[in-house]
């Protein structure tokens, strides 16, 4: 197989009264329009908490702080793989707006199976259903 493209990718979960914040990829974007953890491609030289707090301020102007590894898988698309890592946040700011996602939304777990989300979200997905995220230290993979 030809070299293939992997992207280190990180994620926010951010609980709120039970509700988790998600956002609205772009319509010009990879998956179009579906939902997701806010957060994005960790850059050259970044480690992952800086990545995730340069995206959460590119994305929602959200200021947070990173708690904690909650989630690691690698998904295959058809052309790329994303390894994907999903960190506990606590947001420090209340005052977020829509920058470089088309929305955002505060759902329940039981409120994911109505919004589309891309296949690397799945796992997060499920351990959020699981409520291993608020064990201490919580999640798999690490």
């Amino acid at each position: 197989m030809p070299d293939r493209k992997v992207y280190n990718v990180v994620a926010a979960v951010i609980e709120r009264d039970g509700r988790y914040l998600i956002t609205q990829r772009m319509a010009k974007a990879v998956f179009p329009l579906y939902w997701e953890f806010p957060g994005g491609k960790v850059e050259a030289g970044e480690d992952d908490a800086t990545a995730l707090r340069r995206e959460m301020l590119e994305e929602l102007a959200a200021d947070v702080e990173v708690e904690g590894a909650v989630d690691h898988t690698r998904h295959d698309y058809a052309e790329f793989t994303v390894d994907f890592r999903v960190y506990r946040c606590r947001l420090l700011n209340e005052d977020i707006r829509p920058l470089n996602v088309a929305d955002f939304r505060w759902v329940s777990p039981d409120e994911f199976k109505d919004f589309r989300f891309p296949p690397a979200d799945d796992a997060a997905i499920a351990a959020l259903a699981e409520e291993r995220f608020s064990a201490p230290g919580g999640g798999k993979g690490q």
